[in-house]
């Protein structure tokens, strides 16, 4: 089974993150940022894994929740996916939501590398800072040992424009965990592992 549980607790917060690879999109989350849990949601409804997240916050900092949360999740995509043998390794999408228009392209390689290109005017949706957005993607890609590379295409709704980029990742996670049916005992590298 391709599922893992993983915890952190800090002076901070403490998180717990469970998940199943090859699950059908069920979701529970609670990071206390509403908005936050919404594009969590959107990680496990349009990548069909099964994702529990549950955050305690010592010190109500949205930053450290953010934070955290991510490093915990890239954590469990990292352990959820093993030796990595038989995945695709690459993933990607471009994902519409009215109208904005994100992109997201995505590499288990393990070497950790994120870039990021959005330019968001407002400063807050709902209760979520704009400018943790790309601190989410960046600590997911420092724990799941993975290059991320999300950028903006169009967009004028900040709600729309975040969200767009969560599924757009959520879309790319999936194709990149997939196992490749005709190479499962594969691991994709020359090297002969990831």
């Amino acid at each position: 089974m391709r599922e893992s549980r993983v915890e952190r607790k800090t002076l901070e917060t403490e998180v717990s993150v469970c998940l199943n690879l090859d699950g059908s999109g069920k979701k529970k989350v609670n990071t206390g940022i509403k908005f936050f849990d919404h594009m969590l949601e959107q990680i496990a409804a349009h990548g069909y894994f099964d994702l529990e997240i549950e955050v305690k916050s010592h010190d109500s900092d949205p930053h450290h929740i953010l934070e955290d949360t991510a490093l915990v999740l890239g954590e469990a995509f990292r352990k959820a996916l093993g030796d990595k043998k038989g995945i695709n390794r690459y993933g990607w999408a471009i994902v519409p939501m009215d109208e904005a228009l994100a992109l997201c392209s995505l590499d288990f390689s393990g070497r950790p590398y994120c870039v990021y290109k959005a330019e968001i005017a407002d400063e807050q949706v709902r209760d979520l800072e704009t400018v943790l957005v790309k601190h989410f993607f960046t600590s997911f890609s420092v724990a799941g040992a993975a290059t991320v590379h999300v950028k903006l295409l169009h967009g004028e709704d900040t709600h729309h424009i975040i969200e767009s980029m969560f599924k757009s990742f959520a879309r790319a996670l999936r194709i990149a965990c997939s196992i490749d049916k005709d190479h499962s005992q594969t691991i994709p590298s020359t090297k002969g592992v990831i």
